[in-house]
């Protein structure tokens, strides 16, 4: 039979968010990778991840298996390949001792998600082995029950922007029409609060960090300062409502 590697979406930190079918998955998988950060040296930084510290209130720990990914790693582009490399060839291994190995990963699978990343590489070391994701409850969810912002109604569109990809891009999708949802801005926090004010938006948009977590903050936007924020901070922007009922359905 065909190995199994399987994609479980954790959530954004609480471990009550994640779904009685990605606990199930999570149990069933006969060991469960979790990625790490790598320290100086490109060893195991030794500090649990939130997709393992989620895990570990589901599965025993001599079920996990730590991997080292160049999660951090953002300017040498040969130290990070090789890291991902080195992953995959772990976890190639572990697909050839073992029928279903979970990978879990916070937030979705599909939505930049380390998983992607690891599914294609895998794809090419196990030649026949069966992909496979379970959803996850995602940050902009999770930060939307939070702060009782609404992230669409009727037909407006939703826009969810990488601000590493740069301000620019936000700039663009703030621009236009619907509710937008900026990832990974900590790093770039004064200017995201730069382009929320040009367009107008700033006054009804929020932002989260931690979510879940008991360093928790959910603040307005309104409150950036051009301080930098963790780097996995969400921001929503909702557009401007009339207030109207059932008017866009």
């Amino acid at each position: 039979m065909s190995s199994r590697l399987i994609g479980v979406g954790v959530g954004p930190g609480d471990p009550e968010l994640v779904t009685v079918k990605g606990v199930n998955a999570l149990r069933a998988a006969d060991v469960v990778v979790v990625p790490v950060m790598a320290d100086p040296d490109g060893r195991d930084g030794g500090e649990p991840g939130r997709a393992e510290a989620t895990v570990l209130h589901y599965v025993p720990e001599d079920k996990v298996v730590r991997v080292v990914f160049a999660l951090n790693e953002r300017s040498d582009r040969a130290r990070r390949e090789a890291a991902w490399d080195a992953a995959g060839e772990r976890v190639a291994g572990l697909l050839k001792e073992h029928a279903a190995v979970g990978f879990a990963t916070i937030g979705d699978p599909n939505v930049y998600s380390t998983f992607t990343y690891l599914a294609q590489t895998i794809a090419e070391l196990v030649p026949g082995v069966v992909v496979e994701t379970v959803p996850g409850i995602t940050a902009m969810q999770d930060l939307a029950a939070r702060s009782g912002a609404v992230l669409t109604e009727g037909t407006e569109p939703l826009t969810l922007v990488p601000v590493t990809a740069g301000s620019a891009v936000l700039k663009e999708a703030l621009a236009g029409p619907g509710t937008v949802v900026a990832y990974k801005f900590g790093r770039q926090a004064a200017e995201v609060a730069e382009a929320l004010e040009e367009t107008g938006r700033l006054g009804d948009a929020v932002w989260g960090s931690a979510l879940g977590l008991p360093e928790e903050s959910v603040r307005p936007a309104a409150d950036l300062d051009g301080t930098p924020l963790p780097y996995l901070s969400t921001l929503i922007a909702p557009p401007r409502r009339d207030g109207g009922r059932g008017g866009k359905l």
